[in-house]
């Protein structure tokens, strides 16, 4: 693969749901003269801005904001795709001058995108394959998926159950090496590709938590369940997007399988249970500086916190407000 220049200066923002990282980001976006890339793979998804937390035109702050609403929610999307796609977008705000920076909670998307990883490199089972393929012929790719699910349920949490290629991939490299994917690449120890400062946001957790069960209160106020029961009546079933957590609790409810109150509080759960998933995987997976936001009223210490850290990790000054 072509190197990137790693001289191109990046800052990327992340942390588990809730945490605070879009009001964080606007304030670094404006003191930093920078252009915000989403990093959340269900945000890139037209119609489903509720459920996924998506920013709202009036709270960006006159700060340009890049990969939402790109995909229609019956739209299949990779992380190989979302790797191309927001290179390319750091080369374009870098080449306006501006600080490209990435703001989101997906971890393996986000990590794709920074690190030189080659699976091309990894062994292969020709044989095996052929097996796994006929296997999804007769039985579909999800009973692979749930085998995926049970060896290395980290990556088959960024796996789609219908991504077959990707499903039979991190399969075959567990076979071939006794390894999952996700220890195959811990052992690559691959380069950053750009000059990166990467900022992590953390939180006391029973705080994070009382944040995420009144993010999903607030979500249903402002009218979560008309906006899932506008896919579900479209018959969107079978997506990747409506695997989402938000649609897919609440298209149980629409399926008559839970009641209302327990879909809600199966949502809640499920938000609390990925943000403990978001946690381990950055802490395990990337070189993160992290801010504790547990104190927030102390927001504005915070922010000088932090601009001072980028101001020396990316040699760059910060406007003052």
């Amino acid at each position: 693969m072509k190197r990137l220049d790693s001289k191109q200066k990046l800052l990327v923002i992340i942390g588990p749901t809730a945490v605070g990282k879009t009001k964080l980001s606007i304030e670094l976006a404006k003191r930093f003269n920078g252009e915000i890339i989403s990093g959340d793979s269900m945000q890139i998804y037209r119609g489903m801005d509720i459920g996924t937390a998506k920013i709202k035109k009036n709270e960006m702050g006159g700060i340009p904001h890049h990969l939402l609403d790109i995909r229609d929610p019956e739209e299949k999307f990779s992380v190989a795709e979302f790797q191309q796609l927001v290179r390319s977008k750091i080369s374009e705000i870098a080449k306006k001058g501006k600080l490209p920076m990435i703001v989101g909670g997906t971890g393996l998307y986000i990590q794709s995108v920074l690190y030189d990883y080659q699976f091309s490199d990894a062994p292969a089972d020709e044989g095996f394959r052929k097996e796994l393929e006929e296997k999804v012929k007769e039985r579909g790719s999800q009973i692979l998926h749930q085998e995926l699910v049970e060896i290395d349920p980290e990556s088959a949490s960024h796996i789609h159950p219908n991504n077959a290629r990707r499903v039979i991939r991190a399969l075959e490299i567990y076979h071939c090496t006794g390894k999952t994917m996700s220890e195959y690449q811990e052992k690559q120890q691959p380069d950053l590709l750009y000059d990166t400062a990467l900022v992590g946001l953390t939180m006391e957790r029973e705080l994070l938590y009382e944040r995420i069960n009144l993010r999903v209160e607030m979500m249903l106020e402002e009218g979560l369940l008309d906006e899932v029961k506008r896919l579900y009546q479209q018959n969107l079933r079978d997506c990747q997007s409506i695997q989402a957590i938000g649609y897919k609790e609440i298209y149980e409810y629409l399926d008559g399988l839970v009641a209302l109150e327990q879909a809600v509080d199966q949502l809640k759960q499920n938000s609390r249970r990925y943000a403990k998933r978001q946690f381990t995987w950055f802490k395990n997976k990337m070189d993160v500086k992290w801010f504790d936001m547990t104190d927030v009223m102390n927001f504005s210490k915070k922010i000088k916190e932090i601009s001072h850290y980028v101001e020396g990790k990316l040699q760059v000054k910060s406007n003052t407000y």
